[in-house]
């Protein structure tokens, strides 16, 4: 990185950021308060809310959000007739699941061969020290040329949706002329990119019931329903010979024009297995950022591991769907519901339960936010130009700030790159990363200003 006011003083923060991240990483802050305890993400909202008055914002509050969570806000004014931006991250993290799989413990931020491991380091506890390096860099050299408003979520994981529906119950609180979304990734490590398109989700629990209760296996077997194995024939309907995904009545033909995501580079990012297949058609970028996707979550029935001969009376299922741009994830859970229903077995009992939704979301690239930010990326990773690409994942709060502030510019960017394994265990962050992009996000602030 060439030197710069702005570099030099984020590379002489880099100390400070990691303290800080491993302060916030400590947090248990899940915010599914049946395996967490409330009080680690009440702690970390505290930490988010402190932080920020440290930094001189104004009305900084823990908003009580209707599902129960907290997020938290804070107003830096800058200049007098000068635009707004809001910064957007989040607190709350994914499980942590197997502990006994990570190399080091998950709520222990630990570095290790260059990266700092740790629940959340990257998704997205890392994207709020972003934020607060990029605003530190710009206090340093001649003040933040913009209003910033913050608002970091204490439930986007769960997509249970409280900040959504707080935003919607108060428009104002989030208005502003510009949205950064920390919440995003490179392509890879050193490629600067905006993801200019998000997938939509909807989470449904179902459970399939045949019989009053459990039966001997030896004495029932052959002719009494398994509610198992109707669950394994109606989930088996959702994918093609291929692995794509089959949802009656939705289409899964899409194609992305844009990045190319190169198929054995795909594998080594997923590292997946030798010998074993991808599932789907098309390219990778089709099959990940244009297309639908379904994956089961869990399965509840009995473990192996003291298993009785006996056959199931009712299994559960938990099931995430993807959409793409331009589909309903509305439209699209009801086509799923239906898929289910008409796909169960032998007369056995469906019930379906919507636990999660949110809309697929894409950006309008064109915008003078996006110049400044391909201006300030180009500066922070110098020989490389800002790339655009789409994201798998979901981002609800996304599609609700577009259609509350449909005049603002959105523009996602963040920690997690492939090599960040974010939900999975080991999560980890690049440190170079971070500083390059609090570099850019910094110099995108002052670009933004003077457009």
């Amino acid at each position: 990185m060439p030197s710069n006011p702005v570099a030099e003083t984020v590379a002489s923060l880099m100390p400070r950021a990691k303290q800080e991240l491993t302060e916030l990483v400590a947090f248990a802050s899940v915010a599914d308060f049946g395996q967490f305890p409330r009080s680690e993400s009440e702690g970390a909202a505290r930490w988010v809310a402190d932080a920020l008055r440290a930094e001189g914002f104004e009305d900084v509050a823990l908003l009580d959000t209707p599902d129960g969570t907290q997020s938290v806000y804070g107003y830096l004014p800058g200049p007098a007739g000068a635009k707004t931006v809001l910064l957007y991250a989040h607190y709350d993290v994914q499980p942590p699941l197997d502990e006994t799989a990570w190399l080091s413990p998950p709520f222990e931020l630990t570095e290790r061969d260059g990266r700092w491991y740790g629940r959340g380091a990257a998704d997205c506890k890392g994207g709020l020290i972003m934020h607060l390096l990029a605003l530190r860099a710009l206090k340093a050299n001649g003040g933040v040329p913009v209003h910033v408003k913050v608002i970091a979520e204490g439930s986007e994981e769960m997509g249970t949706g409280g900040l959504e529906r707080y935003a919607e119950a108060h428009p104002e609180l989030l208005a502003a002329d510009t949205i950064v979304v920390g919440d995003a990734g490179n392509f890879r490590v050193g490629l600067p990119t905006v993801t200019t398109t998000l997938r939509g989700m909807t989470m449904l629990r179902v459970q399939i019931d045949t019989l009053v209760g459990n039966l001997h296996s030896g004495q029932f077997g052959g002719a009494a329903p398994d509610a198992l194995g109707a669950l394994i024939r109606v989930l088996d309907s959702l994918r093609a010979e291929d692995g794509s995904t089959t949802v009656d009545g939705l289409t899964s033909d899409a194609v992305w024009d844009g990045l190319q995501y190169d198929e054995e580079q795909f594998r080594k990012d997923a590292k997946v297995l030798d010998g074993v297949e991808l599932i789907g058609s098309g390219t990778v970028a089709d099959r990940i950022w244009a297309r639908p996707a379904v994956t089961v979550l869990g399965i509840d029935c009995p473990p192996v591991v003291g298993a009785t001969p006996s056959v199931q009376s009712s299994a559960r299922a938990l099931i995430s769907l993807r959409v793409p741009p331009g589909v309903d994830a509305a439209e699209a859970t009801k086509l799923l519901q239906a898929h289910l229903e008409a796909h169960t077995p032998w007369g056995a009992r469906l019930h379906s339960e919507q636990v999660g939704q949110g809309q697929a979301f894409s950006a309008d690239t064109t915008s003078p936010a996006y110049e400044a930010m391909a201006r300030a990326m180009t500066e922070a990773y110098p020989g490389q130009e800002m790339q655009y690409a789409g994201q798998g994942g979901s981002i609800p709060l996304c599609n609700t700030l577009a259609a509350l502030y449909p005049d603002a510019e959105i523009l996602l960017i963040g920690l997690s790159e492939p090599e960040a394994q974010i939900h999975a265990v080991n999560e980890s962050v690049s440190p170079e990363e971070l500083e390059r992009l609090s570099v850019a996000e910094a110099l995108f602030l002052r670009n933004y200003a003077a457009s």
